[in-house]
């Protein structure tokens, strides 16, 4: 797939770049996609959310009433959980989330997800991005020159550049990553992928391995 690759003003430079076919045109599996996802989502759980169990809470296990003859259910302490105040039943403890996931099914999945975009024509090529200070309105013209405006952008540059990343950090639906740190989930919640010609050589050399 040739694509025109354009400048930081949005217009075409003359120049083309081939999308590799075995990156950006495998046959797209989804159920690789909802693996890699799923595991990404899972990875940003925290898991440190705690309820206190009957054993956990304080207060006194004096025997509320004696066993019989009140005509009520018998009751043991006020930490029961069928008190207002008593402890959770199994309620939620710190866990792990994560879980494992081999390293071709997740490349599968990150092809797909490209090549998704590359079949909507949702992938723009561009020259070189950089910015000669860490500006917001540097990154607000290259989107308005882009026709991105109010539309999720993912730029994937080749090496960190931090005069971009700092110009992009304010803005919402705008997300700037190197080549190396790319996930499945990132490309698929992008309305728009953005690539350097020399973001879309690293790619193909890292899924060559």
């Amino acid at each position: 797939m040739e694509v025109n690759v354009l400048n930081l003003s949005g217009k075409e430079t003359g120049a083309k770049v081939q999308l590799p076919e075995s990156v950006f045109g495998v046959e797209p599996n989804d159920h690789a996609i909802y693996l890699d996802v799923k595991q990404y989502l899972a990875n940003q759980r925290q898991g440190t959310h705690k309820a206190k169990q009957r054993n956990e809470i304080a207060g006194s296990t004096r025997k509320l009433h004696k066993q019989k003859g009140t005509g009520g259910a018998r009751a043991g302490s006020i930490k029961s959980p069928l008190f207002n105040g008593g402890g959770r039943v199994f309620g939620p403890q710190p866990r792990d989330y994560s879980f494992k996931l081999n390293k071709k099914l997740k490349q599968v999945a990150r092809k797909s997800a490209l090549s998704y975009k590359a079949k909507d024509n949702n992938i723009l090529v561009l020259d070189e991005v950089n910015f000669d200070a860490a500006k917001t309105k540097n990154y607000v013209s290259l989107i308005n020159a882009l026709n991105c405006a109010g539309e999720k952008t993912l730029l994937v540059l080749p090496t960190e550049n931090k005069n971009v990343y700092l110009s992009s950090r304010n803005l919402k639906k705008t997300k700037v990553i190197v080549a190396a740190e790319l996930n499945t989930y990132d490309v698929l919640n992008a309305t728009k992928l953005l690539l350097t010609a020399d973001s879309v050589k690293t790619l193909e050399e890292a899924f060559a391995k």
